[in-house]
């Protein structure tokens, strides 16, 4: 049986992620210093994927 060409194909590579999870965000900013213990992990600015 064949997969739908929906399905995109198997072999396809890892594409670049280009949007964080706020874990991620926030550990992103504790390597750039940017992080201050007590702050709120909500309204978290904005923060580039480093390549």
């Amino acid at each position: 049986m064949s997969r739908h060409k929906s399905y995109g194909k198997a072999t396809s590579g890892a594409k670049k992620k280009n949007v964080l999870k706020r874990f991620e965000r926030i550990q992103l900013m504790k390597e750039r210093d940017q992080w201050k213990e007590g702050t709120s992990v909500f309204n978290l600015p904005k923060t580039k994927v480093s390549s």
